[in-house]
This record gives C-alpha cells, structure tokens and sequence, in this order.
C-alpha cells in the first residue's frame, strides 16, 4: 500500500475552465488533532490504516502542509432551497484537496469540510462545529453499513478554537470521500446564469467520468439524465424502506451520482411516524420522511429543466415519468426483502400498506419491529406475543399476521431460513439521534470513545454484537424529540 506522499492525484475538476470554481488553500486550525478516522474509508484510498497514526495525516488534510499532488478547490454551484432558487451558492465551507487514483483504478474526491471562508461563504466564517461533523461522520458510514449509496467519512479532524453559532461551540473539520461533489445545483448554476458552453463542458466531464458507457451515443444527454432519475428513484426507496429522513433535500444537497450528500438534520425512525420531520427549522414539514419520494421528483424536474439546453422536454419528461413507477418498484422489492418474502406476488402491495396503517397507529418502533417480525412464527396456532403486544389494537395485528401467515405459506416459507434473510436485511442497530447525541457530548468534554464504538458497531449493524444491546434500545425520553436543524 502507499504511504501518504505516494497516493496519486489526478484533479480533473480543477482543469474545467474558469468559472467552475476557485483556488484556493484552506486555513488550517492552528492546534488541528486526529480525534477518530475509519479504516474502511482509508483503504478506499488505498492507505494502510496505521497511517493515521502519522503526524502528517493531519497537516495534509487539515492544510497545514499539502500533499504533491493536491489542489485545493471551491466549487460553484447554485440551488433550491426549501422550493426557493438560490442563484449562487458554492462550497461555502468546503475545499476539494484533490482527486485520488487508487490501485484499483477507482477516482475519490478527498474533500475537507471546515477548512475556512472561501468566496462563496455569504459572510460566513467557513468552519464547522463537532456536533455536526460527529453526526456526518456517523451517518455516512452508518448508510454504507446498511448498504445505502453515500458519501464516506473519512476522519474528524478536532480544535479547542471557538466557532460562534447560537451559542458559542468547539470547531472541527471532516474530510469526506465520494466518486464525485457535483450536484443537481452544479447544473442549475450554468443554466440560469446562461452559461450554456460550460454547461455542456460539465455534463461532458460528469459523462467521461461516470457515464463512460454514454459518452458515444447520439442521445446521451437524455440517456445520462434518464440514469440519474433511475439512481435517484433507487436511492430514495432505500432511504424509505430503512426508515431514514435526510431533512433538508435542497437541490443542492442532490448528488448526480445518486449518492446520498450532505448529512445536515438527518434522523432515522423512532417510532413509526410517516409524518416525520427530522429538522426543526423545516415548520411545513416540506422534507418529511413521507414527502421525500416527491421532493426528490420535484428535484429531478429542476434538473430536468436545467439541461433543456441539452435534452428535448419530450426527453426530460419521458425520463421523469419513469421516477414514480421505478421508485414504486424499488421500495416494494425492498419491502418484500423486509418482510420475508422470496416471491412477488399481486396482493403484496395491500399486506405492506395494512401492516403500516397498524404500525403508524400504534407507533411501534419501525427499525426494531422489522428485525422483531424475523421470529414471526408462522404455525398456524402462534400468537406470536412479543410482536403482539406492541400494538394496542391486538385484534388489529391478529387480522394482519393471519393474511401474512397465509403469504408465507403460499410460497413455501421455511421459518429459519426466512429469519436468516431477514436478520440480513433488517437491521439490528441504526444511528438514532439520541446515540448521536450520547456521542457528541462525550466528544465535547474530550472523550472520542463512544464516536469510534458507534462507527464500528454501525459499520456491521445487522449482526446482533453482544454486549451492546442497549444501543439497540428505543430512545429515552430525554432523546425523543431532540431538536436538530441546519446550523452546523
């Protein structure tokens, strides 16, 4: 493996002409620290991770002391914020290091959050506070855990420097990995300042990077947003079916890749709730946990509008209209994977919606009633207690596991093994916002401990870890309805 100096940068994005961004080094935290890093995102680069124990890890991502090879970079970009276009906004508080090559040929953009102003900070100070790089850093290598398309966290850089928000909070910096930070606002921003020729000049670049296979074809700028309706119907029915709001889908925080970009006031189910809004700021509720199906159709129709330059609006609309029955199909397949089920069959749709009314009505915890249901007994005398007795309408849950009893008989359900698949599926552990809490506020009187148990524990959250059980457990009444919003 290569040592830090070794790793391979090849920063295309900083090729693009001018306009595409900005130059510039971060400003470093004078007394910068590693505080926690996760080996699996190390080796993406192709690092061993006993480089984190070197000194230098911290002066080249944190810009004491640049790699050879890097190039720090801004990007512009614009976007929709709460359905309100917002003509320039950019990497107020982010700086692209550059883009590594690994052995394997993979591109990673390493990306340093935190880093200082730079020209699109709106009078911000371009720092980030612990709590909020704790809660990303958790989060998305909680979704790679469960199998979701992420960003990846790849270490928490801390400081004893103050950054004033509402109240005086302790600076941190996250260094993040992806394929690639451009977005569905990247394309707005060229479209609506009429950038026409760079706008072309980005979705060749996304194309030749990501969507090699189009880059020949006559309609590739159809088929390219086509593909990105189809990640994106993809990605929301996996964010649906493991219960997880991301609170604050602005089309800028909308990955082209279909990856899911810029943890903020994220939350994962509790009680069942399909009404869920995870960020206080969010007073409509225009990003609850039910809502995001559409937000992300309204959002792929911003960018749909964005390429008219480039696509037919017969071609934006054609594509759109295949995000509803692809998400539909996605977030049922998943379902059935929930529930056991190793066929699909007609009458599925009904047994999920049923089995949602029951839970929204007696708001059984969602993640824990899923791992809960693998032990479903299927013998037809079963009363099944343990999952009975969450549900205050006993006669309720009886109607709804005699027709599920049925549907697992109708296929030739097999009990044990059926568990086995659901236990594989259906997690055990997920980053509820109260364990993110328990964690931050260890961070902050030092203790970095509980923010390296939970990313372990969550790197695997669907094997039963014994001895932490209690991570497992619904939240406290102190952890019900902690309030979460954008202020990072």
């Amino acid at each position: 493996m290569p040592t830090l100096e070794q790793l391979r940068f090849d920063n295309t994005y900083a090729r693009l002409p001018a306009g595409f961004g900005v130059a510039l080094r971060p400003t470093p935290f004078p007394d910068a620290r590693l505080v926690s890093v996760s080996p699996s995102a190390m080796r993406l680069l192709g690092l061993d991770p006993s480089e984190a124990s070197r000194p230098e890890l911290v002066q080249a991502l944190g810009g004491t002391r640049l790699l050879p090879g890097m190039e720090p970079f801004a990007m512009v970009y614009a976007g929709h914020q709460f359905g309100v276009y917002v003509p320039r906004l950019g990497d107020g508080r982010a700086l692209l290091l550059g883009e590594v090559i690994n052995a394997a040929g993979e591109r990673w953009d390493v990306q340093l959050k935190g880093g200082g102003p730079t020209p699109f900070s709106r009078m911000g100070d371009g720092r980030a506070v612990l709590r909020s790089t704790i809660r990303e850093y958790l989060c998305s290598e909680a979704m790679h855990g469960l199998g979701i398309p992420t960003t990846r966290g790849l270490c928490i850089l801390g400081s004893s420097e103050p950054v004033y928000r509402e109240e005086v909070e302790t600076g941190a910096m996250l260094v993040r990995l992806s394929p690639s930070h451009v977005r569905f606002g990247t394309f707005e921003y060229f479209h609506y300042t009429e950038q026409h020729e760079h706008l072309k000049t980005l979705a060749d670049y996304v194309l030749t990077r990501h969507f090699p296979h189009l880059v020949d074809a006559p309609d590739r700028y159809a088929r390219f947003y086509a593909e990105v309706v189809e990640r994106t119907a993809r990605l929301i029915a996996q964010w649906q079916a493991v219960g997880f709001a991301h609170g604050v889908m602005n089309t800028d925080n909308m990955s082209i890749l279909g990856l899911t970009l810029d943890y903020g006031p994220f939350g994962f189910l509790d009680d069942f709730e399909p009404g869920f809004i995870c960020n206080h700021s969010d007073d409509q509720g225009r990003y609850a946990f039910d809502r995001q199906p559409r937000i992300a159709m309204w959002n792929l129709a911003c960018l749909g509008e964005a390429l008219l330059t480039l696509i037919s609006e017969d071609e934006a609309r054609a594509a759109l209209g295949t995000f509803q029955p692809s998400f539909s199909a996605h977030f049922l397949a998943r379902m059935r994977e929930k529930l056991g089920l190793s066929e699909a069959r007609d009458e599925d749709r009904n047994l999920l919606e049923s089995l949602f009314a029951i839970m929204a009505g007696a708001r059984v915890d969602y993640t824990n009633f899923f791992r809960a249901l693998g032990r479903f007994d299927s013998s037809p005398e079963a009363r099944n207690d343990a999952l009975r007795e969450q549900f205050p309408d006993r006669e309720g849950f009886d109607t709804w596991a005699a027709d599920y009893r049925q549907r697992l008989a109708a296929e030739g359900s097999q009990d044990a093994e059926r568990r086995a698949r659901m236990d594989r599926v259906n997690p055990k552990y997920v980053l509820r916002n109260y364990l993110a809490q328990t964690a931050i506020e260890r961070a902050q009187k030092g203790d970095f401990s509980e923010v390296d148990r939970l990313r372990t524990l969550l790197e695997d959250p669907f094997s039963e870890h014994p001895g932490h059980e209690a991570s497992a457990e619904p939240p406290p009444t102190w952890g019900r309805h902690l309030a979460v919003s954008c202020s990072s």
